[in-house]
């Protein structure tokens, strides 16, 4: 393979399953299913090409509103590839970390959540970020009613707030910021993913299903990310 820069963190929205189920005359769980295995072997691709840091968008605060059967099947999967996450993080000394609202899940989902963050935080590889029950709107809120609470008991003065100090207060904090993110499926959005820390972001849409996506394709949106100058707002 030919010499690439890696990017130091990448992030990508995991989109197509049902799509990709559909195609097949399959169930939208199936999709789901094996979404979740090519989730467990990109961790791996990522980890053995060097990228320190790997987000992906699991589940959004939007999704609460698809049908309960779906959302209960989620969150079968969910708790299923905890424990098999778990497996490949140790494996491959990756760190978990989950970002969003964990506190509208499930007792043992969040119980699953803090033992996967636990028992690898001492891992020293690649740092691999789930978000769930997350959007960014909602990130923003969160952090701006803490910030407030902080100004009003005295910890925080209005003439502190800098940008670094906002971004101690996103779920996201002493993460830095996504060099490039992926989409898969097509869409030409980031759908409430990360809106403060894309700021300066590369974008790479591909029409490739989720459930398709590969080392071959992580590859080729490095590949175009080594392609693109890197200026910050310079000229």
């Amino acid at each position: 393979m030919e010499e690439l820069r890696i990017p130091r963190h990448v992030a990508i929205i995991l989109d197509g399953n049902g799509r990709w189920a559909k195609k097949r005359g399959l169930p939208r769980t199936m999709g789901h299913r094996e979404g979740c295995k090519v989730v467990e072997q990109t961790v791996e691709d990522a980890a053995r090409l060097g990228i320190g840091y790997l987000t992906v968008y699991a589940f959004s605060t939007e999704n609460w509103k698809r049908s309960d059967d779906e959302v209960g099947t989620l969150m079968q999967l969910f708790r299923y590839y905890m424990k098999r996450l778990l497996k490949v993080a140790v494996k491959n000394n990756v760190r978990v970390l989950m970002i969003g609202e964990r506190s509208r899940f499930a007792p043992d989902i969040i119980e699953g959540i803090n033992r996967l963050e636990n028992d690898t935080k001492d891992n020293t590889g690649m740092t691999f970020t789930i978000a769930v029950n997350y959007g960014s709107r909602d990130e923003i809120s969160r952090a701006v009613r803490r910030m407030m609470e902080d100004c009003r008991e005295g910890r925080l003065s209005p003439e502190e707030i800098s940008e670094e100090k906002i971004s101690a207060y996103l779920d996201t904090d002493k993460i830095p910021d996504p060099d490039l993110l992926i989409r898969t499926s097509g869409e030409q959005r980031i759908s409430n993913f990360l809106l403060w820390q894309s700021a300066y972001t590369e974008f790479y849409f591909t029409d490739v299903l989720w459930p398709d996506f590969n080392k071959e394709e992580l590859i080729k949106a490095i590949r175009q990310y080594n392609m693109r100058e890197r200026r910050f707002g310079g000229v």
